[in-house]
């Protein structure tokens, strides 16, 4: 773990509030939509990849979702959400860790990463994230990061714009379909509007044919 990162974000959580953040969003209206777009059944694991305090998985929990999962590098961040949930924050599993250190004992129907990826901004750490989902996951991704009509920074720290050509290039050489990419404008709560692209992947599995 990058323990000047760690400290960094630790420190955002515990010194700011959600409005007074960037990637702040009262209800995930995107997230939810991609999510949904895939009609995973109530029982699809599920991981928020960086989900922090975020709101998304209140909402999956209210829809009926039973086996959510939130990874995230700062333990401020979590414990702030599941602060928030309350008695229903036992019903999520939380993971503390840098995401290059997750090593999953299982798979996941759908990987959904908002914000987390386009931290990762040298080609040995790109590469690390992506082989560690084309392992995780047996179904579906969503990532959604910066464009290149979007900001170049985030919380003071260099990220990674892409566009769809480059997205797809990335996911597409870990054996994933791309489904769709669209272009989306966050408001954040200081008025400012930021543009992410997001990207839908499913998995594609091959079939290794022996020649006996």
């Amino acid at each position: 773990m990058n323990a000047e990162i760690k400290k960094h974000w630790e420190t955002i959580y515990q010194t700011k509030q959600p409005n007074e953040v960037s990637w702040t969003e009262e209800k995930p209206s995107v997230s939810l939509d991609l999510i949904h777009s895939f009609n995973p059944s109530k029982s699809a694991k599920i991981i928020d990849i960086g989900g922090g305090d975020s709101k998304l998985v209140d909402y999956l929990l209210a829809e009926g979702y039973s086996d959510l999962s939130v990874l995230d590098i700062s333990e401020a961040a979590i414990d702030r959400a599941k602060k928030r949930l309350g008695k229903k924050a036992k019903q999520i599993t939380w993971i503390v860790q840098d995401v290059l250190d997750f090593k999953p004992k299982e798979q996941y129907a759908i990987w959904h990463d908002r914000a987390a990826f386009h931290f990762q901004t040298e080609e040995k750490t790109i590469n690390s994230y992506l082989n560690l989902v084309s392992k995780a996951v047996s179904g579906n991704v969503i990532v959604g990061t910066f464009s290149t009509d979007g900001p170049t920074k985030c919380s003071g720290l260099d990220v990674k714009q892409y566009d769809e050509t480059g997205m797809k290039s990335m996911f597409e050489s870990r054996a994933f379909k791309n489904i769709l990419c669209k272009r989306e404008n966050h408001l954040t709560p200081m008025g400012a509007i930021q543009n992410f692209v997001f990207c839908l992947f499913k998995k594609v599995w091959v079939e290794h044919r022996g020649l006996g």
